[in-house]
């Protein structure tokens, strides 16, 4: 069957403000084609085989009386309080415990009857009997009173449960907050020990390079002061030459008195003595003999002397060093 079908059938069962739908053997409510007829504020579903209602059933909000009486419906849509315009509800003989906690927001429901549901014991004791018109109406207010009782319990656990969350909540930003702190105080040490670090390297590198540079000094120093010294040799050392000279004109000379003596021995000692060139120097020689044989005193005299007077300075510094 199509929709438009349905449509038109549902238009045979409006009389005026009411849609009969009772006693059609009904397993859900057709809410869609229910939307189309807002005018119809009365809804008739007693005697059918529903049980349950979709949650679409709620948006109905033009409805100001339902009976649901004689169906099999186990529980009632969570959002059953958005039926702000109800005032006459029908749950008789359905197999109800509980009711949503949104039927407190049922604020214009003047008539209930939920006799004959398993009702838990709270609530069936403030939907009492419902055997008439009055007690009828007692339900719908003692059943609002005992919702909004539940209602405020709800709220106040949710409120509670609210509260935990956000203790929770700061509890978690308070540890986030300390771990930062711990990090942020980390990473301030990290740079401290670093910067520390880095001034050590520093101080380093700044003794290293003062000790270059003092150990670059004495050095330039010593070479000065080598300097000097190796100028002050030279300046010293400059007169040797001289000595050098009269060491060698001493080995001239020296060589010539040999040589001279060598010759004087061959002429006085060898057969050359007869040369003729042999005979001057045999008269020097004997010259030179008789000369020292004069001198002979003289030189005793004088060995005299210079014995006296090395024997005297020798006494004079061994005094001095005791």
């Amino acid at each position: 069957m199509s929709k438009n079908s349905k449509v038109l059938n549902l238009k045979d069962k409006i009389s005026g403000n009411e849609v009969d739908l009772s006693l059609c053997n009904l397993a859900e409510v057709p809410v869609r084609e229910l939307a189309f007829f807002t005018k119809a504020t009365v809804l008739d579903l007693s005697c059918n085989n529903i049980t349950s209602l979709p949650p679409e059933f709620c948006n109905l909000t033009h409805l100001v009386k339902i009976d649901l009486s004689k169906n099999q419906l186990t529980c009632l849509p969570d959002d059953l309080g958005n039926l702000s315009y109800l005032q006459h509800l029908d749950l008789y003989n359905n197999k109800l415990t509980n009711l949503p906690v949104s039927f407190s927001q049922l604020r214009s429901l003047k008539w209930c009857d939920l006799k004959d549901n398993p009702l838990e014991p709270d609530l069936a004791k403030a939907a009492g009997d419902c055997l008439d018109e009055k007690q009828c109406k007692q339900c719908a207010i003692k059943v609002l009173q005992h919702m909004r009782g539940i209602q405020d319990e709800v709220d106040r656990a949710r409120e509670k449960r609210l509260l935990k969350e956000k203790e929770q909540e700061r509890k978690k930003e308070v540890k986030q907050r300390e771990r930062e702190a711990r990090e942020k105080e980390a990473r301030k040490r990290e740079k401290a020990e670093e910067k520390e670090k880095r001034r050590k390297e520093y101080n380093a590198q700044v003794a290293a390079t003062a000790a270059r540079e003092q150990q670059k000094k004495k050095n330039e120093e010593k070479k000065k002061k080598n300097g000097q010294a190796a100028d002050k040799k030279v300046v010293e050392s400059a007169p040797k030459p001289r000595r050098s000279l009269i060491g060698l004109v001493f080995k001239l000379l020296l060589l010539l008195c040999l040589g001279l003596a060598g010759v004087a021995a061959a002429c006085r000692l060898t057969d050359l003595r007869k040369e003729d060139m042999c005979v001057p120097v045999n008269v020097a020689v004997d010259d030179g003999l008789s000369w020292a044989k004069e001198q002979e005193g003289v030189v005793r005299q004088l060995v005299s002397n210079l014995s006296s007077a090395a024997k005297e300075f020798l006494e004079s510094t061994q005094a001095s060093k005791n």
